[in-house]
């Protein structure tokens, strides 16, 4: 079993003594999310802390848009929810990075991947990713991406 899904079945049972439900409630949808990564596809397997990481973000990037679509129409009490769901979440992913951090390590990736142009987007969006590590969302690495290519 990963330290990370550990570290989650813990911060839950803490959060059901604390009686901190929107605490409980959204690591509760975590652990369910990465179970159902666990048993997806033929056969069932233990998930990497990197494979929980990346269950993890993907459950706080819907939070995130559902509360930009919430905020969006005019369901601010909808949005707090989102938002506090998304901020628990955010605890248990690394740092994000600054818009200056994130241009700097993609030069980097897109010069070493060789890619010089647009049409070798798919290349640089790899060693692009592979460097970024989960620290920023691909819609983010993929618009610097384009930049440093177009540019």
């Amino acid at each position: 079993m990963s330290t990370l899904k550990e570290q989650l079945q813990a911060d839950l049972t803490a959060a059901m003594r604390e009686r901190d439900q929107v605490r409980a409630g959204t690591i509760r949808m975590a652990l369910t999310a990465v179970t159902n990564e666990e048993v997806a596809g033929k056969e069932q397997r233990e998930l990497t802390d990197d494979d929980v990481l990346k269950v993890l973000a993907k459950e706080a990037k819907k939070r995130r848009e559902a509360a930009e679509a919430y905020t969006s129409a005019g369901r601010a009490e909808l949005a707090d929810v989102e938002q506090a769901e998304l901020a628990v979440l955010e605890a248990y992913l690394p740092k994000q990075l600054d818009d200056a951090e994130l241009e700097r390590i993609v030069r980097e990736a897109v010069a070493t991947s060789g890619a010089t142009g647009m049409q070798q987007m798919g290349v640089a969006m790899k060693a692009a990713n592979a460097a970024v590590a989960g620290r920023a969302e691909g819609g983010r690495v993929a618009a610097v991406v384009r930049t440093v290519l177009a540019g």
